[in-house]
């Protein structure tokens, strides 16, 4: 039977029987012998000293093994560099138990380490702690006086700030036809994923660990448990082959990881730190961030002019900064330009890189902006896009390597219905139904980095793939197995995708839309240099047919390589296998973008958001109840796992605009709602028709795959095409989010 290409099927998870029938194991479900319990204790204050912390009573405790606090900790490393991870903004990283010093609500001040879990956290209750209590200051909004430019280190490679200023936008924006002013707002967000943060340690014996720890980059927690702890990189294994969810809260090691390693050495048993719900909200967050957009156009819809700034909180000991207003000059050519981004510092933890970090911010005030000029001008909002669409990206003046954003308006609005739409607000209805139609675009980096891959032929003919990426629930175990598929020429029930476990080759945390782009041109690497080491014995056999072939002039498929211009001249991969002595066939890889050439071009994947809403007209309930997003994301490996990745994205924005936001009493600077409780998330009853459509896109520059990264492109136009189609059900024009019914009573 031949085998059929795998790569542009929609094949179901690899693991999805493993996951749906409870078989997949999570950090914190690792059995070990003699395993300790450890629970972080959290301050109740926001900033301070802890003056005395008394645990003389909770040893006491039958059943308690230990007490870690400041005062007892042991030694660690002391320079700020060897506390740093692959995600780690500049400033100093946060070292926990390292003084008496409090600084933000929730911070962990002491683990408690007993027999079972229950006792640990009751026994954590029982200790007996002073603090010294200071002014601290927690609100964004009544700090602005304190902003400041961020500090600038490695980080910006990834987060660039804002380009500098073009033309001259004060000029150019006060001679406009048209002027827009607008100012929005978002609240605090937390990620929330269904798996708690949890480490299982197994100390192995000297200063050597097995770590199954919930992460988003194994080696970026070996490293930062090697470096901390002073061990050696190859005494430290990392392992996280199931991840419940991440959405960016785990691309830094948490402090679980430093809690049960740090117990783990001293009391050289095995242990485990969890995580509860509450202490989720102690981990990062997006930031709260305020916006101000100024666009100035001409009669005919042109865009002359853009302002924009934004400013975030971070916390006092790093600078943590988003690309917010980077992209309304990549999409929109206007010659004159003023972008600014500013950062508070607080008494808050760092914020953290959440599900298309900044992305996710700005996009919502540049399209609902946009959609303003749109109103005020009487043009069709997809036309108004089109008016000012561009080949380039303005603010690099760089030629994009693929964009086929104008096809997603074109394509999404087919198939959508927007001609159906009344552009009049508050002239459709249905029942005691405000109908609303809005849209935005969507807009996302696609990036790549440094990824290694190794491939092993076993004897009969079987093929191992191994790489330290995670899957955090995105469909990487399933796409690594069809790329290592076609390029072998074999099905994919000979693949194994082995992979999260830092003893493999090197890959990069998985976040930024990237992974695919990364750890995949690897595979493919590897996989091809298999097959050249396959060809090479192929032709060494006795009476080969292919002696005199060249390897670019042979194929790969269905188990025999054959000429490509004639495929009856052929060999049998078994019986180059038989040759070798019964010994496997090994490559390992890398793949990485060429710094000569790769930053020539802009590089992005793009979306066109289009949505539906229906708000009731006495009670202000908003519903939406379809929605389209048309993506260009290059190849798409596997239709099915990219859908999902768009649909989860587009409930995330869903819920960025109508439901999430974390409160945060500044009285206490304390968050009030650190539970799923009061901080709402979307159920089943708030989702209803959504569509993906994938739009043809060609590029041969990102990489040798074409592809590109699509976890985050769902979400980032989603929240302003739901602001859009509310503006248009009521012709109540909300700038800040979440939107809740009282904004529109």
């Amino acid at each position: 039977m031949e085998n059929t290409p795998s790569v542009g099927k929609p094949i179901s998870r690899l693991e999805g029987h493993l996951k749906v029938t409870g078989s997949a194991k999570y950090a914190g479900e690792y059995q070990a012998d003699d395993l300790l319990y450890g629970y972080v204790v959290n301050s109740t204050v926001t900033k301070g000293k802890i003056k005395s912390i008394d645990t003389s009573e909770v040893k006491k405790i039958a059943g308690v093994i230990e007490v870690f606090t400041h005062e007892n900790k042991p030694s660690t490393a002391w320079f700020d560099f060897q506390y740093a991870d692959m995600d780690a903004p500049p400033g100093t990283v946060f070292k926990p138990l390292k003084d008496n010093d409090i600084r933000y609500n929730g911070q962990p001040i002491a683990l408690v380490v007993a027999d079972t879990f229950e006792l640990a956290r009751y026994a954590a209750t029982k200790l007996d702690i002073v603090y010294e209590q200071e002014d601290f200051e927690t609100d964004l909004k009544t700090n602005l006086e304190k902003s400041r430019d961020p500090k600038k280190g490695l980080a910006s490679m990834l987060k660039p700030p804002p380009p500098k200023p073009t033309g001259d936008f004060d000029k150019e924006y006060e001679n406009s036809f048209i002027k827009t002013d607008s100012h929005f707002t978002h609240g605090t967000e937390h990620h929330n994923p269904m798996e708690m943060y949890a480490s299982t340690v197994i100390y192995e014996g000297k200063d050597k660990l097995k770590i199954y720890d919930k992460t988003q980059g194994t080696i970026n927690s070996q490293m930062y448990v090697a470096n901390v702890f002073g061990l050696k990189m190859k005494n430290v294994q990392v392992i996280a082959p199931f991840v419940g969810g991440g959405f960016g809260s785990g691309l830094r090691p948490q402090h679980q990881l430093f809690m049960a390693v740090m117990a783990s050495l001293a009391l050289k048993r095995n242990v485990r730190v969890t995580l509860d719900r509450a202490q989720m909200y102690m981990i990062g967050h997006r930031p709260p961030t305020l916006q101000q957009t100024k666009f100035g156009a001409d009669k005919d819809g042109k865009v002359n002019a853009i302002y924009h700034k934004a400013t975030g909180e971070t916390s006092r000991f790093e600078d943590y900064v988003e690309i917010v207003v980077n992209w309304a000059n990549m999409l929109y050519p206007a010659e004159n330009t003023l972008l600014e981004h500013e950062i508070v510092p607080l008494d808050v933890y760092s914020p953290l890189d959440m599900r298309a970090p900044g992305g996710s911010t700005g996009m919502h005030a540049i399209e609902v902006t946009m959609d303003e000029i749109a109103y005020q001008l009487n043009i069709d909002p997809v036309e108004l896009r089109l008016i000012n669409y561009s080949e380039t990206d303005k603010s690099s003046d760089k030629e994009f390597s693929s964009k086929e954003l104008r096809n997603c308006y074109l394509q999404g609005a087919e198939k959508f219905g927007w001609n159906q739409r009344n552009p009049e607000p508050r002239s459709m209805k249905r029942g005691n139904k405000l109908v609303g139609y809005g849209m935005a675009t969507g807009m996302w980096d696609a990036n790549r980095l440094l990824g290694r891959a190794e491939a092993i032929m076993t004897p009969d003919g079987k093929v191992e793939i191994k790489s330290a990426v995670t899957d955090i629930g995105t469909g990487t175990l399933t796409i690594m197995t069809q790329i290592a598929a076609d390029e072998l020429g074999l099905p994919i029930e000979d693949i194994t995708f082995s992979h999260a476990d830092s003893k493999m080759p090197f890959a990069p945390i998985q976040g930024g839309s990237f992974t695919t782009a990364t750890v995949g041109p690897a595979v493919q690497n590897a996989c091809q240099a298999l097959n050249e080491k396959l060809f090479k014995l192929a032709r060494k056999l006795k009476d080969s047919v292919l002696s005199d072939a060249k390897f670019k002039e042979v194929q790969f498929r269905d188990g025999w390589i054959s000429l490509k211009n004639n495929a009856e001249i052929k060999i049998s991969v078994k019986d180059v296998l038989a040759s070798n002595e019964g010994k496997s066939v090994k490559t390992t890889n890398s793949a990485m973008p060429n710094p000569l050439t790769y930053g020539k071009k802009a590089r992005a994947v793009h979306s066109a958001v289009f949505v539906e809403v229906e708000v009731d007209e006495e009670l202000g309930i908003i519903e939406v109840k379809r929605a389209v997003t048309a993506v260009a994301a290059g190849k798409i490996i596997n239709p099915k796992t990219a859908e999902s990745q768009v649909l989860g994205g587009m409930i995330w924005g869903i819920s960025k605009a109508l439901h999430e936001e974390t409160i945060l009493d500044h009285q206490f600077g304390k968050y009030m709602n650190a539970n799923l409780g009061e901080y709402h998330i979307p159920v089943h009853a708030d989702i209803h028709d959504l569509e993906v459509l994938f739009v043809e896109e060609n590029d041969q520059f990102v990489n040798d795959l074409g592809v590109k990264g699509v976890g985050e492109i769902g979400g980032v136009g989603m929240p302003p095409a739901i602001t859009n189609a509310i503006f248009h059900a009521t012709g109540k024009r909300i700038y800040d989010l979440p939107i809740h019914f009282d904004r529109l009573l």
